[in-house]
């Protein structure tokens, strides 16, 4: 994988994680109080900076073949997560994440939360629930930057797009002071959960001993087959949810 794939790739992954990250730190900052808000999320920051930097050397002291394999199943199971989730939003039997509606819930959420001082933060609720939203989304992030950039030998290299996407989402958050509502997040967890099983069939095939032809060239034809097969998945559950919805009485729709 080029320098240039292998940070693009990243960046794509980051950047859907940080919105729903960025979803969250804006409804506490929002509904509760901006400064515990962000101590919350920078806490979070320093931690997954931490996770980064002791995994990071480790996994590359791996052997190759080994690693790969590893990282290649990891990645496979992954991507296929975020691919079966994002197949089944688009065929219409799994709701669409809505980032507004997901904004509007935490800020309910927050204002009728007690206020509570500790030490230096004066909203503990505020700082706890950016905490919480940024290591969760972050600890993706993380086996994201670990992962790609172990079987790369190169994770400051990683580090790099997943640094860009945060630094982007959230200079784009923060300048309107609102969840990414129009970002399409939907098809951008497609997007990337094809790119990530294909790099996870791709790598875990080449760490036992399987010989692509054409090396790294394999994945442009990998890629695009995985999001086809994909797609017409999709077009099956798509056709099927619309004989469920026809079948069914009236005021039922197809299950979630």
């Amino acid at each position: 994988m080029s320098p240039v794939a292998l940070v693009l790739t990243v960046f794509l992954a980051c950047a859907v994680e940080g919105v729903e990250a960025l979803t969250v730190v804006l409804a506490a900052g929002s509904g509760r109080h901006w400064r515990s808000a962000l101590q919350g999320a920078g806490a979070a920051l320093l931690a997954l900076a931490a996770v980064v930097g002791a995994l990071g050397p480790a996994v590359a002291q791996i052997p190759l073949g080994a690693l790969r394999v590893v990282v290649g199943t990891l990645l496979l199971l992954f991507g296929l997560q975020w691919l079966r989730k994002a197949v089944l939003r688009a065929s219409g039997w799994k709701e669409q994440r809505d980032e507004s509606a997901a904004f509007a819930r935490g800020v309910a959420a927050a204002a009728r939360a007690p206020a509570e001082r500790r030490g230096t933060v004066q909203d503990w609720y505020a700082f706890s629930l950016a905490f919480k939203g940024v290591a969760l989304e972050g600890l993706e992030v993380a086996f994201i930057v670990v992962t790609f950039g172990g079987s790369q030998h190169d994770v400051p290299l990683a580090a790099l797009g997943a640094v860009l996407a945060v630094v982007v989402v959230a200079g784009a958050g923060f300048a309107v002071r609102a969840p990414l509502a129009r970002v399409p997040e939907n098809t951008l967890k497609f997007a990337v959960g094809t790119l990530l099983t294909a790099f996870g069939i791709f790598w875990s095939a080449e760490g036992a001993q399987v010989t692509w032809p054409g090396s790294d060239a394999a994945l442009l034809v990998l890629v695009p087959a995985v999001a086809l097969f994909a797609l017409g998945c999709t077009r099956v559950l798509r056709a099927a949810a619309v004989r469920t919805a026809t079948a069914r009485p009236a005021g039922k729709g197809c299950p979630r």
